[in-house]
């Protein structure tokens, strides 16, 4: 290998000795976030390789560090690689690390990602990405738990817990020969799917509350609330960027609201001027969309009003008044 990588010189393992365990939640009410913290937390406390599948955006690295956060590997690293990053030239140097003096500009050794995680996580985002040759190189880590630093004759031994994600169909990239069948075995252990936010309505506003509260204690300040209108410009979205997009604009209202409160005006241009409806269709006005809304979080409680406000993200007195000026029904039809 000619040359270093930029970066790739000082590719260190954090510090193997503090805690890396974060207090991590997953935010969310809709059937499929309670299935999905289900899963993950059933098998948190095993050693079994997870499959995550979904969006771009969709909050997939979230559930991994849930897994690894609630698993015995607490206290050791989870290591995230971009899959996506990774070159066909770069790929040892950076996932195996290496010794120093293996090559122009190595001034200094480097675990690499694998050693990086040992004792802990490694998750491989975006795991569909990888060329063939470097599935090749990738499989043999995960079959026999061992790597070969760049420049190194000798194999160390690593104890590590595999997560992967994609976006991609890994099935059909089977099928196509684009994505090997042996690694897709190895990876399709266990397999949850995350849904896309648009497919999940319920989560959006407990989700931008939860980016607001955080966004408040960054900066020390009061969380701020939503607008009923606002609000209702948050769910009727479609959110082409899922949970990442969510999160992003709250982090721009929150610093360009004026008070306590974010209005409409104070959203990114593409939610205020969002529809609720695909074109050719009868486009419903603020309260109808509301009433909707109401009315579905209402009928997936059962007709809990506390559930549903818990669900809503807003407080169970707001609720009743909703209820109330929308002529909403809290019976079972």
């Amino acid at each position: 290998m000619n040359g270093t990588p930029s970066g790739s010189a000082t590719l260190r393992a954090p510090s193997a000795r503090r805690s890396f365990a974060r207090p991590i939640s997953l935010v969310g009410r809709s059937a499929a976030m309670i299935s999905i913290k289900s899963i993950a937390s059933t098998v948190a406390p095993r050693q079994c390789t997870v499959m995550i599948l979904g969006e771009t955006g969709a909050g997939k690295e979230m559930v991994a560090r849930y897994i690894h956060a609630e698993s015995d590997r607490r206290d050791a690293p989870l290591i995230p690689v971009d899959c996506s990053a990774l070159s066909d030239t770069l790929f040892e140097s950076q996932m195996f690390g290496h010794v120093q003096g293996a090559f122009t500009g190595a001034v200094r050794e480097s675990l690499g990602f694998v050693r990086a995680a040992d004792g802990g996580t490694l998750f491989l985002d975006e795991v569909g990405e990888l060329s063939l040759p470097l599935q090749a190189k990738l499989l043999r880590v995960i079959q026999e738990r061992c790597v070969t630093p760049v420049g190194d004759t000798r194999a160390h031994e690593v104890d590590i817990r595999f997560i992967a994600a994609t976006h991609r169909d890994l099935a059909k990239m089977v099928r196509e020969g684009t994505f090997r069948e042996d690694l897709f075995f190895r990876l399709n252990v266990v397999v949850t799917t995350l849904p896309p936010l648009r497919e999940r309505a319920e989560d959006i506003l407990p989700l931008a509350n939860h980016f607001l509260q955080k966004q408040a204690d960054l900066y020390d300040e009061p969380a701020r609330r939503l607008s009923d209108a606002a609000a209702a410009a948050l769910v009727r979205y479609s959110w082409p960027g899922n949970v990442r997009e969510l999160a992003n604009a709250m982090e721009s209202a929150h610093v360009l609201a004026q008070g306590d409160v974010i209005e409409l005006a104070d959203l990114p241009m593409q939610l205020q001027s969002a529809r609720p409806t695909p074109a050719g269709t009868p486009e419903l006005c603020l309260s109808e969309l509301e009433r909707r809304t109401i009315a579905e979080a209402l009928r997936r409680t059962d007709y809990c009003k506390a559930k549903a406000s818990r669900m809503l993200g807003i407080n169970i007195q707001r609720l009743n008044r909703r209820i109330e000026r929308l002529n909403i029904s809290t019976r079972h039809s």
